[in-house]
């Protein structure tokens, strides 16, 4: 039996490259009966007797998967981030990268619009930047009026498949665009009354860039960390993780515990003060959260 990967799925189709070629398929009733839902990214077997009728016979097993987006066995992501318009927030940042390392997927800090700060604003940024650096991101500024940076960007992308994941209106379309014109993806400015920009993406669809497979994704602002236990988000902070394995006490949380060496860490300024803080919210929310039956 032919095998392939979804690139799209909308309206109840799925739409399967085999190859060069994309094969048309619908989903099977025992998919609904087992409750298996078929998702962008995943790797499938499939009969078709021509190209616009296929159905999927089996979904492979998933590396990983992610809820928003919707999307399976991603090798990246990468998380755009703009300098200003919206403003650069570390505190978002953070967020989607504690749910990226949760699912282990190699993040990509990427900074956008960077052709619209002011030196001042460029100093701060280049600070921030350094930080990520030192925890072991890679990092990439860009601009997709400029083209900077872009020639730093592309080499990530080729032979994976990656998604681009960041708020609404920071540049994630107008990138992609950028880089590959031929995509033609729909972009919006920002609206200057909300400080946002409007969701252009509706659904996700791996397009293909160079030998890369890359999703472009509906903007989200907000996120819920539902299946990350307290004793797993460390792991999520690369470098807490690193100081925590220094802890007097095995099992440390980093919270109240006494010679805590991440604290400590945070008092030296090896851990930035940010990051730390971070920490201790989501921490407060996921010790917040309610039990789910």
């Amino acid at each position: 039996m032919p095998e392939g990967k979804i690139i799209k799925a909308l309206s109840g189709f799925y739409y399967v490259l085999d190859g060069k070629q994309i094969i048309q398929c619908r989903g099977r009733g025992v998919f609904r009966h087992n409750k298996v839902n078929p998702l962008v990214g995943d790797y499938i077997v499939y009969q078709a007797e021509n190209h616009t009728d296929g159905y999927l016979l089996e979904v492979k097993e998933r590396t990983n998967e992610l809820v928003r987006p919707p999307i399976a066995n991603v090798d990246q992501a990468i998380l755009v981030f703009s300098a200003v318009e919206p403003e650069f927030s570390t505190t978002l940042l953070d967020r989607f990268l504690v749910a990226i390392e949760n699912n282990e997927i190699e993040p990509i800090i990427c900074i956008s619009k960077m052709d619209l700060i002011s030196e001042q604003q460029r100093e701060t940024l280049n600070q921030y930047m350094e930080d990520y650096r030192k925890i072991g991101y890679e990092v990439v500024a860009t601009s997709s009026i400029t083209s900077a940076g872009l020639e730093v960007l592309l080499p990530y992308l080729e032979g994976k498949t990656s998604v681009f994941a960041g708020q609404s209106g920071v540049g994630k379309s107008s990138l992609l665009n950028a880089i590959n014109p031929d995509l033609d993806i729909e972009t919006n400015q920002i609206s200057s009354h909300l400080g946002r920009g409007k969701h252009t993406t509706r659904h996700v669809e791996l397009l293909p860039i160079g030998s890369g497979l890359v999703a472009d994704t509906p903007g989200f602002s907000s996120l819920e960390f539902l299946d990350i236990e307290l004793e797993r988000l460390a792991y999520c902070f690369p470098e807490i993780y690193k100081y925590g394995e220094q802890c007097k006490f095995r099992g440390c949380l980093h919270d109240k515990e006494p010679k805590c060496a991440v604290k400590q860490a945070v008092e030296t300024g090896d851990i930035p003060k940010y990051r730390y803080k971070h920490y201790q919210q989501i921490f407060e929310e996921i010790k917040d959260r309610k039990p789910r039956y």
